[in-house]
């Protein structure tokens, strides 16, 4: 993964954006490159618009030079890491799965189903994955599209 370093460092030299350094760590079950900057809102953008954008970006040049598959093997699947501005997703990342553990606890407590509101697929990855050794517990995506959303269920 030390290439997606280099992509960024690439990416942002030629965007002409100022940097510190630029960080790899773990959270969720993924790879983080956290580029540390004076002006993170610059690189965040309205809504984290900005650093989605490239995130998306990162991933499309990494997926690019990676080898192609040797005939008949099967592909390889997504890159699994993300790009970050100063621990703004990380912080998300936290955020998320304190609010899976306390809907997890609220379910079990009172014995009924705990239906989030909806989130992107992405989020609800996280969902499922914090909550997925949860005694008693159970997670499940409903509904289509925009309204998809997680389902925290209690299981006796």
């Amino acid at each position: 993964m030390e290439s997606v370093s280099a992509i960024l460092k690439e990416l942002l030299a030629a965007a002409g954006i100022p940097y510190s350094s630029i960080e790899q760590s773990s959270i969720a079950g993924q790879e983080v490159f956290s580029i540390r900057t004076d002006d993170g809102r610059t690189l965040i953008g309205a809504h984290g618009d900005t650093i989605y954008a490239i995130d998306f970006l990162v991933k499309k040049i990494y997926e690019n030079r990676m080898p192609a598959p040797a005939e008949g093997s099967a592909p390889e699947r997504a890159p699994m890491f993300l790009v970050d501005v100063n621990d703004y997703r990380a912080k998300q990342i936290k955020d998320l799965q304190a609010k899976a553990l306390i809907m997890a606890e609220r379910a079990r407590s009172f014995q009924y189903d705990v239906e989030l509101s909806p989130m992107s697929s992405y989020e609800r990855l996280i969902i499922h994955t914090t909550l997925q050794d949860a005694p008693n517990i159970k997670t499940e995506s409903q509904g289509e599209g925009r309204s998809r959303r997680v389902v925290i269920k209690y299981a006796a």
